[in-house]
């Protein structure tokens, strides 16, 4: 008879689905952004022709960047409500701990340690990731803004930021890109294959290997303490209204972000220039 292994939630509906909806805009910009920036591959020429041309690929392009900003804007909200009225721990935060994590993990790997390192909620590889994401979306959000308005920014800014910021975005994109086929897949669908953004769900033996120190939390009952009633409405009340104020700040941004200027929007076909032609007569 086979023992049935104890299983626990480790991201709900709302979490998945905000995490799906982040993936696929993310590959889409992948998949539209690549061959913007190696315009002439073969490879490129195909996508851009499969796709129905540049203007159809740019416009997927903004449309799944625009996609992106409000998972952004939406992620900023649902972790304000998370910390501020949950009081759940910032546990996505890196700390020294983290280090000597990495440090002790590379010896485990190289066979200089006896045992892995015993990690919490998330693994400092986690936090890296997420940070590391974090980072891009912002280096990203910054540099697509000078393309996408360029005369607005020239207006702030001397124009050597604009090229700048196009071989910027295209560098973090290839980073981008790389980081997820080679780090994200191997770790998380390749070495051991996690499947808690599909289900929800994690084992105890795989909580037992990836957060040892989490579950013994949830075995003492102190992992997910939540506030009583009078309390979290105590909290909404205070909460609600910033989120809103916040909401409306961001929404505004994406909007000015999209509509400050139509510049550079449109592809114009190269313009070319015909010499006059010879009369065949003499002043």
């Amino acid at each position: 008879m086979n023992k049935v292994t104890q299983a626990y939630i480790r991201f709900p509906l709302a979490r998945r689905i905000e995490h799906w909806i982040m993936m696929l805009s993310f590959v889409t910009l992948g998949l539209t952004g690549v061959p913007q920036k190696f315009a002439t591959s073969n490879i490129s020429l195909s996508i851009i022709q499969a796709l129905g041309g540049i203007e159809t690929l740019r416009t997927i392009h903004h449309t799944a960047a625009i996609i992106m900003m409000f998972g952004t804007a939406w992620h900023i909200l649902v972790m304000g409500y998370s910390v501020f009225v949950l009081r759940d721990k910032m546990s996505m935060l890196p700390s020294l701990q983290d280090a000597k994590d990495g440090l002790q993990a590379l010896l485990y790997n190289l066979g200089f340690a006896k045992t892995y390192p015993q990690m919490g909620r998330y693994t400092f590889e986690e936090k890296m990731e997420y940070w590391a994401f974090v980072w891009g979306a912002a280096v990203m959000g910054l540099t697509g803004f000078l393309m996408w308005n360029p005369i607005t920014a020239t207006q702030y800014l001397p124009g050597e930021f604009v090229p700048a910021a196009k071989a910027a975005h295209g560098g973090e994109a290839v980073l981008a890109v790389l980081a997820i086929i080679v780090w994200h897949m191997y770790g998380v669908h390749i070495k051991r294959f996690n499947k808690a953004m599909f289900n929800g769900k994690i084992t105890e033996n795989e909580m037992l290997h990836e957060h040892p120190l989490e579950l013994a939390d949830i075995k003492a009952g102190i992992a997910d303490r939540r506030p009583d009633a009078a309390t979290l409405r105590k909290r909404q009340m205070i909460y609600y209204p910033i989120a809103a104020i916040l909401t409306v700040a961001m929404l505004g941004g994406i909007y000015g972000f999209i509509n400050t200027e139509e510049t550079a929007l449109t592809t114009i076909p190269p313009i070319t220039e015909t010499a006059p032609q010879d009369s065949g007569t003499t002043p």
